[in-house]
């Protein structure tokens, strides 16, 4: 994992636009400020940032002659070790970069692992991004390396080469990787075991999703008063994270952090990083934090929907969806970094959220606290949005149940309730949803 790239490094960062067509949707500039970003993200300093059109990729360079020579030209002049290109290389057309180049070349899968790899904190993380990593590596043996090749002894047919090292690597990593989904699945399987007994337990789930540095952690940070890492980074939060908060009418709920989404996410870790975001599947909200000062907004949130659509979350991106289909589970849109907006934006934004009544839209700043207040009202009544009136008759000795009913539900009415067969009796009144007054039954 280590050696790709080197901290303080500088770079050049190229994003290549393939004419006629815009891949995320993000327009080319959000791209490079994007490609920048996941290197500033890992430490390394980017000396020179630029878009390369293309009308037809080559199979060999992805570039052609003329814009690699470019390339080296502008590598020459800022003294660049590195060159980062903001879209996904083959094998061979890395390699031939970096002959031409005479410098080390490394595509945004190669970043984003170097990034995840460099974050992942908890052991399941470190799991997830070397079994990543290993797979993506697995992709880098070329044929061409052959030279590297070891050979045994024998006559006639059984002499001549032996396993090549390119063979022995393939092998070293199949074994190794097959090792790593082992250690995954049981990993799964604890997590599963502890998200049964999550469902099992009164609380329910409030999950945060959104693109990579919306302010997810920021605001879980606001709302629970703890201290995840939450800076201006891409990637800055990679392991899960859950914390209790209380919500008006609610005793208690659990708020997830999760990583952050981003566009052509490698397909690596897309399924490394499933049993990570599967704990979002089990949620009871979900938070969808956008950051609505930045300009691109709208590709994000299509890349964001786009995930929720593979977790089975909503059915499908927002755009396709009929009109009175609804997402799966309840979700609020949170508009982050709103003192970030000038007055005119603000007041466009307010005229948008007043015309779409069917969405719920939160206007929050993370770092002020603005809106947090209106944000906690609303994720309390999405879930007790279906709550009922039950009336129960307790014996006044029966504790348990009672501070449990106090605890998980609104207390309307507690009064006394006469004598029975064991005792004296207490009448009480609460509001439970379903979910919650299926829990009761099973205490």
């Amino acid at each position: 994992m280590k050696g790709e790239v080197t901290r303080g490094a500088r770079a050049v960062v190229v994003c290549p636009q393939l004419r006629g067509k815009s891949g995320s949707g993000q327009d080319a500039e959000a791209r490079l400020e994007e490609g920048k970003g996941l290197a500033l993200a890992i430490g390394i300093e980017v000396v020179d940032a630029f878009i390369i059109p293309i009308r037809e990729a080559r199979a060999a360079t992805l570039f052609g002659e003329g814009q690699v020579r470019n390339i080296e030209i502008a590598c020459n002049q800022s003294e660049a070790e590195l060159v980062i290109v903001d879209g996904s290389l083959s094998a061979i057309q890395q390699r031939n970069l970096e002959e031409k180049l005479k410098r080390k070349v490394i595509d945004r899968t190669g970043l984003i692992l170097e990034i995840f790899g460099e974050r992942a904190a908890t052991a399941e993380g470190r799991l997830q991004v070397e079994l990543a990593h290993l797979d993506y590596q697995a992709g880098r043996l070329v044929r061409s390396w052959t030279h590297l090749e070891r050979q045994r002894g024998g006559f006639g047919f059984l002499g001549g080469p032996g396993e090549t090292q390119i063979e022995a690597d393939r092998r070293l990593i199949r074994d190794r990787m097959a090792r790593l989904r082992r250690e995954l699945d049981q990993v799964r399987r604890t997590r599963g075991l502890h998200r049964d007994r999550r469902e099992k337990a009164p609380w329910p789930v409030v999950a945060l999703v959104g693109y990579t540095n919306a302010g997810k952690s920021t605001l879980f940070n606001r709302l629970t008063g703890a201290e995840v890492m939450a800076e201006d980074l891409l990637f800055a939060t990679l392991d899960p994270t859950m914390r209790a908060i209380r919500l008006p009418g609610l005793d208690k709920a659990i708020l997830s952090d999760t990583v952050g989404f981003i566009s052509d996410l490698p397909t690596q870790l897309v399924a490394a990083f499933r049993a990570t975001l599967e704990e979002v599947t089990g949620a009871d909200v979900v938070l969808h934090v956008r950051d609505i000062a930045n300009p691109d907004s709208e590709a994000q949130k299509r890349q964001v929907l786009n995930v929720l659509a593979e977790l089975g979350i909503v059915d499908e991106v927002a755009d396709e969806r009929e009109e009175d289909e609804a997402p799966r589970m309840p979700i609020v849109e949170i508009w982050n970094k709103w003192d970030l907006l000038p007055a005119d934006r603000t007041n466009e934004l307010l005229d948008i959220i007043a015309h779409h009544a069917d969405e719920v839209i939160v206007p929050v700043s993370a770092v002020t606290g603005q809106g947090c207040d209106e944000l906690l009202e609303t994720v309390s009544r999405l879930l007790t949005a279906d709550a009922q009136v039950y009336s129960f008759l307790l014996p006044a000795g029966e504790g348990q149940k009672l501070a449990w009913l106090q605890a998980h539900g609104e207390v309307l009415v507690e009064e006394d309730g006469g004598e029975g067969e064991q005792g004296p009796l207490l009448r009480i009144q609460v509001r439970l949803s379903p979910r919650e007054m299926g829990r009761y039954s099973r205490l």
